[in-house]
């Protein structure tokens, strides 16, 4: 029987294994000793030949070819071919093993889907069942040696109860050429067709259950015998076998202790016994001899599959499960946890640590998180970081330093950046702020967009100190437009002193409508002061003061970057400003005076968080506290 020894290595402990050295049956030494034993004797009839039975001549002709033998030796390639070939041996070892045909599922659905108590009912059974394992007999007989030397004629299986005399006549009376294996499980469909005929077999799904598990079963046969007729490759089995053989015959004359007068490199100790070459004997061999045992585990080694066993063992189950266990049940009663809600099998003193050990829970139960960190944040505050320069994405210093070096926008990548920045705008939850012109507006250049470096771009991009130039025209669509941005009007008063009359306030900028003389109409939505995006004008002798940045008032609510006045309205025709430069503390001073009783004034309401003031502006972008 196959040589097991798991309960010996069933816990880990200090030289756990060394108790399996000293084991014989199955191990190395009983495979290889006698190899082993042939060549130490070679090569000590081989030692004692050149130190004692050779002239000196002979001797240095021994010498230079034994370096010659060592020198060489290595350019075979032991370890590569010898353990590619163990591992496929083993895969394929193993592979045979799980092809074995067990008839426990079988038998089960045979029991459970074939009905009847009576002596018919328990014949179809006990008979279907005999024809299974009687077709796993036939396959093991074929392959395995111990079987066949179990049962080596027909005579044998009738005798043994597998098959009648009558089936016999009927088995050999099938003439093919080929190994008859398979007939026993035509003859178990043919018979659960009969049961199903008669009833026995209540519905079709059943009778199709059962014959895909004889499908299987018959499959696991049909496996065995095509592992026993198509082996490892034969060249492969030589190659690797003389491999093995050929470097220690080359070693048996390399691996010689020479002379330590002659100075021979390498050859400065002479020790009679060579260690680590009959340990290196012992590792390759025994590899070898490895793959020999298990390269056919039908074989009556120590290691071989116990197929007799598993004829006898499978076939007394079977019976069983399909004849005396058939309908018998054990009464029904109520478990000892009928009531217990949580019931737990009691623990004996040697197993009663396990209590002690917490349950799993999963790898991150315990993981500690800082309390500050366990608030759940508000969604309007996460947006709000979201729309920071530093956070809003990790890659916009790169980005800004392409549109920096785009060329015109009114060339070759015009379109494309202005559809870039709509498509950002909209991303970082920006304003609704649209094209200047719309796709089908793209095709006349006259009325589309022209926007220098840094142009209409979100707040960050494209800051260039070079001038924006815009030229808008009328909406014709339902959507607010673009960028309609009034200006403020600054009027002098008449009338006031010098100081009075330089200092220019910025207007606030209200929600409702404006007529062409400046008439406000009734205001839609509450005045927000605007922030200047012109850079300061250069100081004169005129001027006696700005407006300090804290006149910019901070409204924390989320208000949009440009105030769009209704469709149908007049409409921005041409507009010129210049970016304002950003500053860590920016303030927004007064902006210059232009010709005529009226400034343009590009303003943009601020959005502020607490402590910082952000603009949307064209190419532009400042801070301030």
């Amino acid at each position: 029987m196959t040589v097991t020894y798991t309960a010996r290595v069933a816990n880990a402990r200090f030289c756990g294994f060394s108790k399996l050295l000293l084991a014989w049956k199955g191990s190395i030494y009983k495979v290889l000793y006698k190899e082993f034993l042939a060549f130490f004797a070679m090569y000590t009839a081989i030692s004692i030949t050149y130190r004692f039975f050779l002239y000196d001549d002979q001797k240095r002709y021994f010498e230079k070819l034994a370096i010659y033998c060592n020198r060489y030796a290595s350019l075979i390639p032991m370890s590569f071919v010898l353990g590619f070939y163990v591992t496929l041996v083993v895969n394929r070892w193993w592979s045979q093993y799980t092809s074995i045909p067990l008839p426990d599922r079988l038998m089960c659905v045979l029991s459970g889907g074939l009905q009847g108590n009576d002596e018919r009912g328990r014949l179809l059974r006990r008979t279907m069942m005999r024809y299974a394992s009687l077709s796993a007999l036939l396959i093991l007989r074929s392959v395995s040696t111990a079987v066949f030397k179990r049962f080596p004629t027909m005579d044998h299986v009738v005798e043994a109860g597998f098959m009648t005399r009558d089936e016999r006549k009927k088995f050999e009376g099938l003439h093919s050429p080929y190994n008859k294996y398979w007939i026993p499980c035509v003859w178990f469909t043919n018979l659960a067709a009969v049961a199903r005929s008669e009833g026995r077999i209540k519905d079709d799904h059943t009778l199709k259950l059962l014959l895909e598990e004889l499908n299987g079963f018959r499959g696991k046969c049909s496996m065995l015998f095509h592992y026993d007729m198509i082996s490892v490759p034969l060249v492969y089995t030589q190659v690797v076998t003389l491999a093995v053989y050929s470097f220690f015959l080359v070693c048996l004359i390399g691996r010689q202790f020479l002379d330590p007068s002659q100075g021979y490199p390498g050859h400065d100790l002479d020790v009679y016994v060579p260690i680590f070459t009959l340990l290196q004997f012992f590792f390759y061999a025994g590899w070898l001899k490895v793959a020999e045992q298990l390269i056919n585990p039908f074989g009556e080694d120590d290691d071989d599959f116990e197929s007799n066993w598993l004829i006898d063992r499978n076939f007394q189950v079977s019976m069983m499960a399909v004849d005396e266990m058939y309908g018998d049940l054990p009464m029904m009663e109520r478990d000892r946890y009928w009531n217990d809600s949580n019931p737990r099998p009691p623990y004996t003193a040697a197993t009663l640590f396990v209590l002690r050990k917490p349950s799993f829970q999963g790898s991150t139960f315990d993981m500690a998180i800082p309390k500050e960190e366990m608030h759940f944040q508000p969604l309007e505050d996460i947006a709000e970081n979201l729309e920071e320069p530093g956070t809003r994405h990790p890659n916009m210093a790169l980005f800004n330093r392409l549109l920096n070096a785009a060329p015109s926008p009114t060339g070759f990548m015009g379109g494309a950046l202005r559809r870039t920045s709509a498509q950002l705008q909209r991303l970082y939850h920006s304003p609704s702020i649209d094209r200047c012109s719309s796709d089908e507006e793209e095709e006349d250049e006259d009325k589309s967009c022209k926007i220098g470096k840094g142009g209409s771009l979100p707040s960050g991009l494209g800051q260039d100190p070079q001038s924006t130039v815009c030229s808008f025209r009328e909406e014709k669509s339902t959507r607010t437009p673009l960028v309609d941005v009034r200006f403020g009007e600054e009027q002098e008063r008449r009338g006031g002193d010098a100081s009075s009359s330089e200092s220019r306030d910025v207007r606030r900028v209200k929600g409702g409508q404006r007529d062409e003389d400046g008439a406000k109409a009734e205001p839609e939505e509450t005045c927000r002061e605007p922030v200047s995006l012109l850079p300061p004008p250069p100081r004169s002798s005129r001027e006696t003061s700005a407006r300090p940045a804290s006149a910019v008032p901070v409204t924390p609510h989320h208000l949009p970057a440009f105030l769009f006045p209704p469709a149908g309205q007049s409409s921005l025709e041409h507009c010129s400003s210049q970016p304002a430069i950003s500053h860590p503390r920016a303030t927004p001073g007064t902006p210059k005076p232009f010709a005529g009783s009226k400034m343009p004034l590009l303003t943009v309401p601020s959005y502020m968080e607490p402590q910082r003031l952000r603009s949307v502006s064209m190419g532009s972008e400042f801070t301030g506290s």
